[in-house]
């Protein structure tokens, strides 16, 4: 005996279980909890910065970063500065060094081993395309980098030290996911002395763009991030939208004074140009 309705239903559980899509509690991984506030030392971006200069698109008229990921895929020079740069990474025991140079290293670890792994496996549509396992949508489970003899995922990036350390819902508008729904990839590199500003500059840009913030009609729209992640920004509905008019401009602020509740949405096409 068949059961169609059944196998949807499965099919449905286990996407929203182990997709892209489903919200991931912060788990502080213990072991890089700590810091050297008297360090004083920066690390060095700028192998980054160089390929962000070449391949970022951060003047597109969608107001979407785009990131030319065939045109690194076609350059084995490029390619190798980003895994050169990826192992220097490696090389470093971010514990050593002060939080906000911590933050920014990570930031920058996270999107540029984003790069990396899409442009590996390019041509793709989306990220979600790249699977670490049967039921997983994308690779964020994937381990895919060894720092200090501690294998990494994205998700353990993300949700084991970035969110779980600082606990800065700015994050979110830091870490990009090669997606045209996701804040946009700075073109800037992150570092210690220029954090506050990038992370502002990100959550206003973010709140700002209709894939962040939609209103059409009596009917409001935001990205799926402030659902997923709604925890990250106050837990309620009502904290999330003070947290957006606290980003918007005076129009859209005013906009949504009118409101108690939205809708979500996500866009997970690749942000190529």
């Amino acid at each position: 005996m068949k059961f169609p309705g059944l196998c949807t239903t499965l099919f449905l559980v286990l996407f929203w279980t182990f997709g892209a899509g489903a919200a991931q509690s912060p788990e502080l991984i213990p072991f890089w909890n700590t810091s050297d506030e008297s360090n004083t030392r920066s690390i060095d971006h700028s192998s980054w910065q160089e390929l962000l200069n070449v391949y970022l698109d951060a003047e597109h008229a969608s107001g979407i970063h785009r990131f030319n990921y065939a045109a690194l895929k076609d350059s084995e020079g490029d390619q190798q500065s980003l895994r050169k740069y990826l192992v220097s990474l490696t090389s470093l025991d971010p514990r050593q060094y002060a939080r906000q140079e911590q933050l920014a290293y990570w930031i920058n670890l996270y999107n540029a081993l984003t790069v990396h792994v899409v442009t590996g496996r390019y041509p793709v549509e989306s990220i979600r395309e790249i699977k670490s396992g049967l039921f997983n949508f994308g690779p964020w489970d994937k381990e895919l980098i060894i720092v200090q003899d501690q294998n990494l995922t994205l998700n353990n990036i993300e949700h084991g030290i970035l969110r779980p350390i600082w606990r800065d819902p700015r994050i979110h508008y830091a870490i990009n996911c090669a997606s045209i729904g996701c804040p946009n990839l700075s073109p800037e590199v992150y570092r210690s002395d220029n954090l506050e500003r990038l992370l502002e500059e990100g959550s206003s840009d973010y709140v700002n763009h209709p894939r962040g913030v939609s209103i059409e009609g009596d009917r409001l729209t935001v990205s799926s991030i402030f659902d997923w992640w709604k925890d990250d920004f106050g837990s309620t509905d009502e904290a999330v939208l003070e947290h957006l008019k606290k980003y918007a401009e005076p129009d859209l602020a005013e906009q949504l004074q009118k409101f108690t509740k939205f809708d979500d949405d996500y866009d997970w096409n690749l942000n190529e140009p």
